[in-house]
């Protein structure tokens, strides 16, 4: 029993309808409540609904809540969670353990604290978190996680370079604008905004340089920009491009000559 949970709860076979229906249900569920958590925000809507707005919740969260004690109680069937204690508590303690906890905990806590009304609609903004629950149900999702953990050394080169230009651009900007502007570009971290800014996009309008030589600079920045934040762009495309090569292929070892191939396969996963 404890087994066939584990599988209806984990999307590895699309042809086990069980498991199929309940991801899309999940799925489904998770959607729907961040429409909800949308439409709260507003007022005449909140107002007219609050009833099945309230039913909706405690129904998702009674789901979600189901859910995460069968992840806990079937997580012991993989051999890094095999220890019955401890290996519960490591799997809690694993990001998509805590997503499921983060969502489904602030649901629960009005039941044992007295807390005012702004803080219950703090909370009730947790529930956005159920997005990224469906990262462990979608197959694309799941694929953009594996590509980001494959490129995470690259993207970490690429980002610090980045911040290192962004304190750069500041710092000369601050040098360049401060007198002109003492208000505008009074420091190196109050820089920053019209760095980002003018790196990302063509700028606010809101702090722009005003000196002939802060001009020059700020249009070698904006170029210089395009390309820097073109880089993770990039990185990731071709870290999907690789991915889907190996999803493709599949190792084969020949039986004669003990030598490794790699056959094609369709998207059904047989050979061609």
């Amino acid at each position: 029993m404890k087994r066939r949970i584990s599988e209806i709860l984990e999307p590895e076979s699309k042809s086990d309808f069980l498991s199929r229906s309940f991801n899309i249900f999940i799925i489904s569920l998770i959607l729907l409540n961040v429409l909800a958590v949308a439409l709260e925000t507003m007022r005449d809507v909140s107002e007219l609904y609050a009833e099945p707005f309230k039913v909706f919740e405690w129904f998702s969260m009674v789901v979600f809540s189901i859910e995460y004690g069968l992840r806990v109680w079937t997580c012991t069937l993989k051999p890094e969670f095999s220890s019955p204690i401890r290996g519960r508590i490591r799997y809690m303690l694993t990001p998509s353990a805590i997503i499921d906890l983060v969502v489904v905990a602030p649901f629960y806590l009005p039941f044992f604290f007295d807390m005012d009304l702004r803080f219950l609609r703090v909370l009730r903004l947790f529930r956005l978190f159920a997005l990224f629950k469906m990262a462990r149900y979608s197959q694309s999702l799941h694929l953009f996680k594996t590509v980001l953990r494959d490129t995470k050394e690259e993207l970490f080169i690429v980002v610090a370079a980045t911040m290192g230009l962004l304190i750069f651009a500041a710092g000369v900007i601050y040098f360049i604008e401060n007198k002109a502007q003492p208000e505008a570009f009074s420091s190196i971290p109050a820089a920053m905004w019209w760095a980002v800014s003018t790196m990302t996009t063509v700028g606010y309008g809101d702090v722009y340089p005003i000196t002939n030589l802060g001009k020059i600079f700020g249009g070698f920045i904006s170029m210089l920009g395009l390309g820097t934040f073109g880089l993770p762009v990039g990185i990731i495309a071709y870290g999907f491009i690789e991915e889907l090569q190996k999803q493709k292929t599949r190792p084969f070892q020949c039986p004669h000559c003990g030598e490794g191939v790699d056959i094609p396969i369709d998207r059904r996963g047989m050979q061609r």
